[in-house]
């Protein structure tokens, strides 16, 4: 019993090796193959080429930076149009939207509980900008920008600086009535009010975004 089971164990063995011996062999046959087809699409590009003279070395270094993500510039310069145009000088600011006394705007529909509220710092200023410095054209850009952005991260309140002109020709707030235009067109803007005086005063522009569907409303 013993003995056969030794025949039968030495028969496993054999088969064994019988079978890596083949494997091997047809590995060994497939490299072949797969070398001399290399080497027949190198002597095939080769005789396409002809002959070819190495550069000699110029002593250069290859970059070793890596390459810049690619920007969608072009979709940028297309938006930023769509911004600057979506914001006019030339709108009557009073033709969009309700006033009280000349510093508080509410869109129709709005209440003027809301901008009550506005004034006394319901909300909490959740960002800002600054249109010190910036050219007309500049300061709508910048604003339409930061408009936008606030609106697309959900942002309900911003403080809008635009100065109160003690450094402008006569003294007077150039970019106050402008704001006012630019942002009584912004479709995300449903009320603004002049800041108070902690908070700005006469230079800054407190406003109130769409977003939140839970927002006060007449």
């Amino acid at each position: 019993m013993h003995k056969a089971r030794s025949l039968s164990d030495l028969s496993h063995l054999r088969d064994a090796l019988l079978r890596r011996q083949r494997e091997a062999t047809e590995r060994a046959a497939r490299e072949r193959a797969e070398r001399a087809a290399a080497e027949r699409q190198r002597r095939l590009f080769a005789d396409a080429v002809g002959p070819v003279t190495p550069l000699p070395p110029d002593g250069r270094a290859l970059p070793s930076t890596p390459r810049p993500t690619p920007e969608p510039r072009q979709r940028e310069l297309d938006e930023k149009a769509a911004l600057a145009q979506a914001m006019s000088d030339d709108v009557d600011v009073e033709s969009l939207l309700l006033t009280d006394d000349g510093l508080s705007f509410r869109r129709e529909g709005v209440s003027q509980d809301v901008v009550l509220r506005l004034r006394r710092g319901h909300w909490s200023i959740q960002a800002e900008i600054d249109l010190h410095g910036l050219r007309r054209d500049e300061a709508r850009e910048a604003l339409a920008a930061f408009v936008r952005s606030a609106a697309q991260r959900g942002l309900r309140c911003l403080r809008v600086v635009h100065g109160k002109g003690h450094g402008s020709p006569g003294r007077l707030p150039v970019l106050k009535s402008k704001v006012q235009r630019w942002l009584g067109q912004s479709a995300e803007v449903i009320a603004f009010a002049q800041a108070s005086g902690h908070e700005g005063g006469a230079g800054a522009l407190i406003v109130l975004l769409v977003g939140n569907p839970k927002a006060p409303r007449a």
